[in-house]
């Protein structure tokens, strides 16, 4: 009776701490998304005022319709950003609903846009068609945050970046990948990539991400509840692919 309330306890204890685990990163990942969507905050004001100046300074219609239009487009993104990040940040309970992968991918990307191209990252996308897959939207974009992130930070000289969406009929799976063409991990590294606090980083960088050792271990995590999987491939000079492997929604009717 003692050994089984000892085990029962136990599992307690390991359930509570992944979940603080998982929160732990996640409140990292919502700091280093802000620090990036500042300074996309900034670029969008900055156009914004500068077409409002250049449409008052001429008074003819084509060039205060060029401004207006030019001001209307970043205040549209400007309004994406806000509702992407919103979203992400949110700590709702909703659990796990029918999801299409592809909105996601692209609002992590409209966050990231900045940053890619500051550091000179191409990022190349495959998108086929795929049925949903049972999601909390959050934490997928969560997931996504943080490989995006740690594939530009092994490119440090820029380069490409490859996310693959794909459907795997044969095994009901739908299949994402991000490829980066990067540094790479060491082989003997690779099996120790997913441990909580193990970083193959010295530290953050200039931009003040990475280094925590706990994004991979929470993706690994998110995944797994999501009866999922992950699996990596790397080479030391060529780069690094994480694929992601979610069940398909068995009542989604999806014809390819």
């Amino acid at each position: 009776m003692s050994e089984q309330w000892d085990r029962e306890n136990a599992e307690k204890t390991i359930a509570q701490l992944k979940e603080q685990l998982l929160q732990a990163q996640r409140l990292t990942a919502i700091g280093e998304l802000a620090g990036t969507t500042t300074h996309e905050f900034n670029n969008i004001l900055m156009t914004i005022i500068n077409y409002a100046k250049l449409g008052l300074r001429h008074s003819d219609n084509e060039t205060r319709t060029k401004s207006l239009d030019k001001i209307l487009t970043a205040a549209n993104r400007a309004a994406k950003v806000t509702s992407t990040i919103l979203g992400m940040a949110r700590n709702r309970k909703k659990g796990l609903e029918p999801t299409q992968l592809k909105p996601i991918i692209e609002d992590a990307l409209i966050l990231l846009e900045r940053e890619m191209n500051k550091y000179h990252i191409r990022v190349e996308t495959e998108f086929h068609d795929v049925p949903e897959i049972l999601a909390d939207g959050n934490q997928i974009q969560q997931i996504l945050f943080n490989l995006l992130i740690n594939a530009r930070q092994a490119t440090p000289n820029g380069g490409r970046l490859i996310i693959k969406l794909s459907h795997d009929s044969a095994n009901k799976t739908v299949n994402l990948t991000i490829r980066d063409f990067g540094t790479g991990i060491e082989q003997e590294k690779l099996p120790l990539i997913f441990e909580p606090f193990y970083t193959t980083k010295s530290g953050p960088d200039e931009s003040g991400k990475g280094g925590t050792g706990l994004g991979l271990s929470a993706c690994r995590q998110i995944i797994e509840a999501h009866s999922g999987k992950i699996r990596v491939e790397s080479a030391v000079g060529k780069g690094t692919a994480f694929t992601m492997k979610f069940p398909v929604h068995e009542s989604e009717s999806f014809a390819p």
